[in-house]
């Protein structure tokens, strides 16, 4: 008979459970105070069509969300596999987040990163206290998006690239 080990305290097997699963990632942005402000998320998904609403999840502890949920609106980019330097650059704790990272903002304050695989220009729809993160709902109000751009994947704690696999005849 196959058992699971438990789930205890030390959060290094979860960790490792979680890293199991391939994730893209996407940067969250938006001006603030004249200046771009922004943070990366690996656990970013489609939610609905109608209304069209996404989703990522931000720790809790987060100082950069709670300055984030206040802007009317929010960029979000799906990183392409040429952003790994420009995900550490978004996750640094201290620093400017945004050396080194090519971006531009909208008219609406929106900042999103170029050479991405997609672009969504959202407002925050709702949020959902789950244990030490929050589930955030973003409607998405514009988008634009170049499907031929492979996105940044996080497996196993590392960056990592698609790889297309032949069609067999």
């Amino acid at each position: 008979m196959f058992e699971l080990s438990p789930v205890d305290a030390d959060p290094r097997g979860l960790r490792e459970a979680f890293a199991c699963f391939p994730s893209g990632v996407v940067a969250v942005c938006a001006m603030i105070d004249g200046s771009p402000v922004g943070m990366a998320a690996s656990s970013f998904t489609s939610v609905s069509l109608a209304p069209p609403l996404v989703s990522f999840c931000a720790q809790t502890a987060s100082a950069t969300w709670p300055r984030l949920r206040t802007r009317p609106r929010l960029g979000i980019s799906v990183l392409a596999e040429a952003h790994d330097s420009a995900c550490v650059s978004l996750s640094r704790k201290t620093g400017d987040r945004f050396t080194d990272v090519d971006w531009e903002a909208t008219e609406s304050g929106a900042v999103i990163v170029h050479g991405a695989t997609a672009w969504l220009e959202c407002y925050l729809h709702s949020e959902v206290p789950a244990g030490d993160h929050s589930i955030v709902l973003l409607q998405i109000r514009g988008m634009e998006t170049t499907p031929g751009v492979a996105p940044l994947i996080f497996h196993g704690s590392r960056f990592r690239r698609l790889v297309a696999l032949s069609r067999s005849a």
